[in-house]
C-alpha cells in the first residue's frame, strides 16, 4: 500500500520519562525501553491517553521494584504523525539513546515503518495499535499486536449483530478516513452487508486533514440510509456526527470504528444525549473483570484524575505484554523474550493473548454501544455489562 501523507513534518522533540525515584547510580542503571509517539500533529489525541497508559505501567512496575531489578525509564519521542520522523526517531533510540527496549507507537501509518526498523536491527516490538494485515505480511519473527484483534477481524462483532437482526436495514452509506485502520473494516462491512441484500445508496473516502465535512453530511442525507458505517480514527468521528446535526439526518443504525470509544472527549464533543445508540467494536472495557485491569483502571484515575480510554488500556497491554517476556526469560535477550511470547498466553487487561508466528493475535473484538451516557459492552453475552441493545437510534437531541 502506497501512504503518501507527507504534510505533517515535524522536528522531534525529546521527552524523558525517568522515574521519580531513580536506581541506585542514576539513570545508568535504568532500564530503558524506547517509543516515538505522535504526540503533536492529528493523531495526537490518540498518542496523549496512549503516553499515559506507558506512565501508569511505568509507575506501577517502578513501585514493585522495576523491571529485572532495574527502576524503568522511558525515552519518549514525538514524532509529529509523520513516517520520516519516526524512522529517524527509532534509529536514535537504537544508535544514540541506546535503549534496552523498544515499544510501539500508535496507528498502522506509523507501527509500519517503525517496525521495520525494529526488525532490521533484531529487536522485540510490541504494538499497542496499528492492526493492519500489512504489517504482519512481511515475516517478522519479534513483531507483537496487544489487542485482541486486528483490522482483519475487526468487522466481525458489528457484522454478526445485523447479521442476526430478524428486520435488517434495507439500505447502508459508507464512509471511512483513508488510512489502514479504517480501509479493511469498513471493505469487510460493505462485502458482509451486501452479501446480506443491503443496498448501498453511498460510499465516500476522504483525507485524514479534512476539517469540514458538511457536504459529506448532506450526501448521505439525500441517500438516506437505514444504517451508516463510518470508519473513523478520532476527531473525524466526532466531526461526522456534528456535521449530521447540522443536516438534520438521523440513520437508523449508526457504527463507527475507534472514535466513540474515547470516552474523556466523544461525549463532550456530540453532546451526551447524542452518543446514544452509537455502535463500535474496541478491545478493551473498564469493568472487564480480567487481572490487573482494577488495578489499572484505580491507577489511571489516581495519576491523572481521568478516565482511561481504550488507547490508554492498549499501551498499558503493551507495556503487560513486554513485562511478561521479559521477567519469564530473565535477561534482555530480544530473540528469546519473542520465542517465549509465541509459545505462552498472557494474561493482560484485555483478557488472555496468544500469537501466531507473524505476530497476530488469536481473538477477538467486543461489540460496544453508548447507552445512557456510558459505553457498554453488548456482545458477546460473557462479557455483556449492558441487559440489551437500543436497537434504533434516536434523533439528534437539538
Amino acid at each position: 500500500m502506497t501512504i503518501d501523507r507527507r504534510s505533517f513534518l515535524i522536528g522531534a522533540s525529546l521527552l524523558s520519562l525517568t522515574a521519580a525515584c531513580a536506581s541506585p547510580g542514576g539513570s545508568s542503571g535504568s532500564l530503558k525501553i524506547g517509543a516515538s509517539l505522535p504526540l503533536t500533529g492529528p493523531a495526537a489525541d490518540v498518542a496523549d491517553p496512549g503516553h499515559k497508559g506507558y506512565q501508569v505501567w511505568q509507575s506501577q512496575i517502578n513501585a514493585r521494584g522495576g523491571l529485572l531489578g532495574r527502576k524503568v525509564e522511558f525515552v519518549i519521542l514525538d514524532d509529529g504523525f509523520d513516517q520520516n520522523t519516526v524512522v529517524s526517531n527509532y534509529n536514535r533510540l537504537i544508535s544514540q539513546d541506546r535503549v534496552d527496549l523498544l515499544i510501539g507507537t500508535f496507528s498502522s501509518f506509523l507501527n509500519l515503518p517503525a517496525s521495520t526498523v525494529a526488525d532490521r536491527n533484531r529487536m522485540l516490538y510490541i504494538e499497542p495499535s496499528g492492526g493492519a494485515a500489512e504489517i504482519f505480511s512481511r515475516g517478522h519473527t519479534r513483531l507483537f499486536f496487544s489487542q485482541p484483534g486486528t483490522t482483519d477481524t475487526a468487522h466481525r462483532p458489528f457484522a454478526g449483530y445485523v447479521e442476526g437482526l430478524s428486520r435488517r436495514p434495507a439500505t447502508a452509506a459508507y464512509l471511512h478516513q483513508d488510512d489502514p485502520s479504517t480501509d479493511v473494516p469498513v471493505r469487510n462491512l460493505r462485502k458482509t452487508f451486501e452479501g446480506l441484500g443491503i443496498r448501498t445508496v453511498y460510499g465516500q473516502k476522504y483525507p485524514p486533514d479534512t476539517k469540514n465535512f458538511d457536504a459529506i453530511a448532506n450526501a448521505i442525507r439525500q441517500s438516506g440510509p437505514a444504517l451508516l458505517v463510518h470508519g473513523a480514527l478520532e476527531v473525524d468521528g466526532a466531526a461526522v456526527v456534528q456535521a449530521l446535526q447540522r443536516v438534520g439526518f438521523t440513520p437508523e443504525i449508526l457504527y463507527q470504528t475507534r472514535a466513540p470509544s474515547s470516552v474523556n472527549t466523544y461525549p463532550k464533543a456530540v453532546g451526551e444525549p447524542n452518543t446514544e445508540a452509537i455502535f463500535t467494536a474496541g478491545s478493551w472495557h473498564p469493568a472487564a473483570k480480567y487481572p490487573g485491569n482494577a488495578e489499572f483502571v484505580t491507577g489511571y484515575r489516581e495519576q491523572f484524575g481521568q478516565e482511561p480510554s481504550e488507547d490508554a488500556a492498549n499501551s498499558y497491554t503493551a507495556a503487560q505484554v513486554l513485562q511478561a517476556g521479559v521477567e519469564a526469560v530473565g535477561r534482555l535477550d530480544q530473540d528469546a523474550i519473542a520465542a517465549w511470547l509465541h509459545a505462552n498466553t498472557v494474561q493482560t487487561i484485555v483478557g488472555p493473548l496468544k500469537w501466531d508466528r507473524r505476530g497476530v493475535p488469536d481473538g477477538s473484538l467486543l461489540l460496544m454501544q453508548w447507552q445512557a451516557g456510558k459505553l457498554e459492552v453488548v456482545a458477546p453475552a460473557s462479557a455483556a455489562t449492558a441487559a440489551s441493545v437500543i436497537a434504533s437510534k434516536p434523533s439528534w437531541a437539538t
